[in-house]
């Protein structure tokens, strides 16, 4: 059969919205994604829903759809989306008005059966993590555009290949080299140079969102519509299988792919062949993202300027500790942020900030009485006493857990364009998710010289966030860098590095095809980055933060 190009148009809810367009008008495709959901889009869509039952989907994706919908039919492109997020019927709905009022014939399905909220009490938003195979289902009986609430990400690539191709459930190798075709593309253009560590290797000022070219065996090629900025190699692919990943089996609700069996290949400019990939029968239970409110939240960031910034944050604490000890907040957290410097030539780069962090359940523990006494100081504080905001009554922040269910347990239904329901039935083929043993090590480089310098001369990272734990992905471009590489960034090593590591749980995964490794810090991020439990509350630039770091590398490397 022929190959399927499937290209994406959204890595996130807020990503550029003129993608939609470019994508459809900038070379072939035959079906286009976006992808609008994460962890805390979960919960902003859920406090939405809370003002009016009829929202809790991407806004943005109808107006998108107003100028682009004529172009995706007359390219007979298909359209496959996760924005229909807490109401994926109600998307659905205004995508046909809005196909009515504009006279195109498009016939609209939508899936469901994610939405778990009534079994878990407290919760604003309860979402299993679905598979392909409704979007394959409503696709097979002739959408031109499917809706679907909480799938993985990559099953908005899975699902359309296994429709074009009629996999079943038990072609677990396509499936799997279809899921990592789909998370390479999931996350847009950090598949072309974007987020990217070595990013000054092309022109990334506006890259280009990816496409893959699905083949009949599951294997694809990662590439981008000619012409457009950004760039894709082996480094740009590495980085995103890396993204929000943790040991080598890469599990989802349709197969588990083996990222340990990838294989990267150049196959010309902007040209990255993924193949080797094998799969596994999924685990028998599905992911469940549980968000709750967790308290309210507070903060007033103190701008010190000039000479002794150590005292003038020991005066400020001390004039707040009274009113903070007379209804302590469940947790108070001071952090003094040191920007400042000597003999600085302007006001601002001769400062420091010292950041006061308040939550509570009650508001108003986090609230009045706070910010009041904040702005009380004004006149009464360190010298150059001032803040960087007024501070604000607080504001809710959430909570993200997970919790599983046997596949099952979840009703899985494509609503076709007709109306007719089709009940997706679980995989009869199901493998409990166990971990791996760890492959052998290359041969270590041969003793000489070093020189003290930073990581990242020699190696790339990528982090990103699942629930309260943050993975850091590292990988070395060349064979001697990974030879060093994987003897001398040991779980140990990396707690070392990274101080805030050192009294977590820290798992090292090894993927010697990728010559790279995979790091899991559990606990990291608290309660989720809705929680905002540290500066950078998804992790995003952890690994950025651990190639600044400084160790002892091999001078034949630099």
């Amino acid at each position: 059969m022929t190959v399927l190009r499937i290209g994406n148009a959204s890595g996130f809810y807020g990503d550029r919205f003129d993608a939609l367009r470019e994508m459809l008008t900038g070379g072939d495709l035959d079906v286009l994604t976006g992808d609008y959901l994460a962890e805390l889009t979960m919960l902003i869509l859920a406090r939405d829903r809370l003002k009016d039952p009829a929202a809790g989907y991407a806004r943005t994706f109808p107006r998108q759809l107003e100028d682009t919908l004529g172009l995706a039919h007359e390219r007979g492109v298909r359209i496959v989306t996760n924005a229909g997020g807490l109401n994926p019927a109600g998307l659905a709905d205004t995508v046909r008005d809005l196909a009515g009022r504009l006279g195109i014939p498009v016939r609209v399905a939508h899936v469901e059966g994610d939405d778990l909220t009534a079994a878990h009490p407290g919760s604003l938003a309860a979402h299993a993590y679905l598979g392909g195979f409704g979007i394959a289902a409503a696709l097979r009986a002739g959408a031109d555009i499917v809706v679907t609430g909480r799938v993985t990400d990559a099953a908005l690539v899975s699902g359309p290949a296994a429709a074009h191709f009629g996999w079943g459930p038990a072609d677990h190798d396509r499936l799997a080299g279809a899921v990592v075709a789909g998370h390479v593309l999931e996350c847009g253009t950090q598949a072309t140079g974007g987020n990217y560590a070595f990013f000054r290797d092309g022109d990334v000022r506006r890259p280009g969102f990816p496409l893959a070219e699905i083949h009949p065996d599951g294997s694809s090629v990662i590439t981008k519509h000619p012409g457009t900025g950004g760039f894709v190699d082996i480094g740009t692919v590495t980085a995103q299988l890396l993204y929000e990943t943790g040991g080598a089996r890469y599990a989802g609700p349709d197969a588990t792919a083996r990222l340990d069996t990838v294989r990267l290949g150049r196959e010309g400019p902007d040209r990255v062949r993924i193949e080797g990939v094998r799969g596994e029968a999924p685990p028998p239970v599905l992911k469940v993202g549980v968000n709750r409110l967790g308290g309210f939240r507070n903060e007033v960031a103190f701008v010190l300027t000039g000479l002794d910034i150590e005292a003038k944050a020991a005066l400020v604490r001390e004039q707040m500790g009274d009113v903070l000890a007379k209804a302590p907040p469940a947790e108070v957290r001071w952090e003094l942020v040191r920007t400042d410097r000597p003999d600085a030539a302007t006001e601002e780069t001769a400062s420091a900030l010292l950041r006061l962090v308040v939550r509570d359940p009650d508001q108003a523990v986090v609230g009045r009485p706070l910010t009041a006494a904040a702005v009380e100081l004004a006149l009464a504080g360190y010298p150059g006493f001032h803040v960087l905001a007024p501070p604000g009554k607080g504001s809710p922040y959430g909570v993200f857990e997970d919790a599983y269910v046997p596949q099952g347990d979840v009703g899985h239904v494509a609503v076709l364009h007709d109306g007719r329901r089709v009940a997706v039935a679980p995989p009869e083929d199901t493998r409990p998710l166990r971990p791996l043993g760890e492959p052998a090590l290359p041969a270590p480089l041969p003793p000489g010289p070093v020189r003290r310098a930073p990581l990242g001369l020699v190696a790339g990272a990528r982090s990103g966030d699942k629930g309260g734990n943050a993975n850091v992905g590292v990988w070395a471009r060349t064979e001697d860098a990974w030879r060093w590489l994987a003897h001398e960034l040991t779980a140990e090593r990396f707690r070392e590095l990274v101080p805030e590591a050192r009294p977590l749980p820290v798992t090292r995964h090894t993927l010697p095809n990728l010559r790279a490794l995979n790091f899991v810090v559990e606990g990291i991020l608290g309660a989720g980055a809705a929680a905002q439990a540290r500066f950078d509350p998804q992790a995003k630039a952890l690994g950025e933060w651990l190639r600044s770091r400084h160790l002892d590398i091999p001078e034949a490397l630099l």
